[in-house]
This record gives C-alpha cells, sequence and structure tokens, in this order.
C-alpha cells in the first residue's frame, strides 16, 4: 500500500519476495527481480496498474496465486531458460496483459490463470503443457486464437469461457 513508491530494485541477497510484498502499490511503474530469487508470493504485485512490464528471472520456480492479479502488466518476460513449471490460480488475471509467451518448463495452465485479461488477443500453448484446468482464459473478451500444441491431454470445463470473440482455436488429438 505505498502508493508513492514507484521503483524497486531487489537486491541480490534476497531469494524469495513474500506475499503481499508490493499489494496495491499503486504508483510502482518499475521492479527489478534478481536473479536470487526462486520465489514470488500470494499478491506480491496485487493491483499494481502502473507496473506494466516484468521480467521474471530463470531462476524462479514458484509464483503464488494473484501473484500479479489486477495489476497493469501489458507483457511478461520470461528469462530463458525458464524452471517455472506452473502458471497458477488467477496469476496474471484481470491485467492488462496483451502478450506473453509461456515458457517450455510449464506443465500445467492454473484455475483462472489469466482470467479477465480483457487485452489478450492470441495465445499459444507450449507442447511442455499438458493440463488447462477450469475458468484459465475465462473472460478474456479480446481473445480471438488460441494454438493449443499436442502436449496438452485435459482442458477443464469452462477454460475458454466467455471469450465471446475467440472465432479460431486449434486442439489437438491428444486432448
Amino acid at each position: 500500500g505505498c502508493s508513492g513508491l514507484t521503483s524497486v530494485t531487489i537486491p541480490d541477497s534476497v531469494t524469495s519476495i513474500g506475499g503481499s510484498a508490493f499489494y496495491y502499490c499503486i504508483s510502482l511503474t518499475s521492479a527489478e527481480i534478481p536473479d536470487s530469487v526462486t520465489t514470488i508470493g500470494d499478491n506480491a504485485f496485487w493491483h499494481c496498474r502502473n507496473l506494466t512490464s516484468i521480467v521474471i528471472p530463470s531462476s524462479v520456480t514458484t509464483i503464488d496465486i494473484y501473484a500479479f492479479g489486477s495489476s497493469g502488466l501489458k507483457s511478461v518476460t520470461f528469462e530463458a531458460p525458464a524452471s517455472l513449471t506452473s502458471i497458477g490460480r488467477g496469476l496474471f488475471g484481470s491485467s492488462a496483459l496483451t502478450s506473453v509467451t509461456i515458457p517450455d518448463s510449464v506443465t500445467s495452465i492454473g484455475v483462472n490463470a489469466f482470467g479477465s485479461c480483457e487485452s489478450l488477443t492470441s495465445i499459444e500453448i507450449p507442447g511442455s503443457v499438458t493440463r488447462i484446468e477450469s475458468e484459465a482464459f475465462k473472460d478474456c473478451v479480446g481473445l480471438t486464437s488460441v494454438t493449443i500444441s499436442s502436449g496438452v491431454t485435459s482442458i477443464d470445463w469452462g477454460a475458454f469461457e466467455s471469450c465471446a470473440n475467440l472465432t479460431s482455436v486449434t486442439i489437438p488429438d491428444t486432448v
């Protein structure tokens, strides 16, 4: 809730960004996460409406629920080789996200992970992903195309619920 905080550089000695660490820091425009960080906690950057881009270092293995929810994020970059295996519950939900490349290390996309990302227009699910959980892309009204690679074997109920402009979905035989 530090409304005057505009930027943060996290020191190399930090290995974990705790839950709600920058919760509701509405003026935050930049955050540099060092390679020493392995975990980003629940709601860590929740409602950081002026944070428009973030680079997730390859050292990050865990990002907890709603870490970037309701943020101003428009783009997310995962440094290669990424080690994150799950895009968890509500991770980018209700953000301004327009672009994201899901890293090949990810095996599951959690419940409401991208829910209400209204500016997201297309998504490509890499071959490493085996499961898309319920409501993963619910209310992504700007979403027009989805390409799902052959690694996916399960798409849960409502994964693309209320995606009114979705006109193209490629679903492999593996589902």
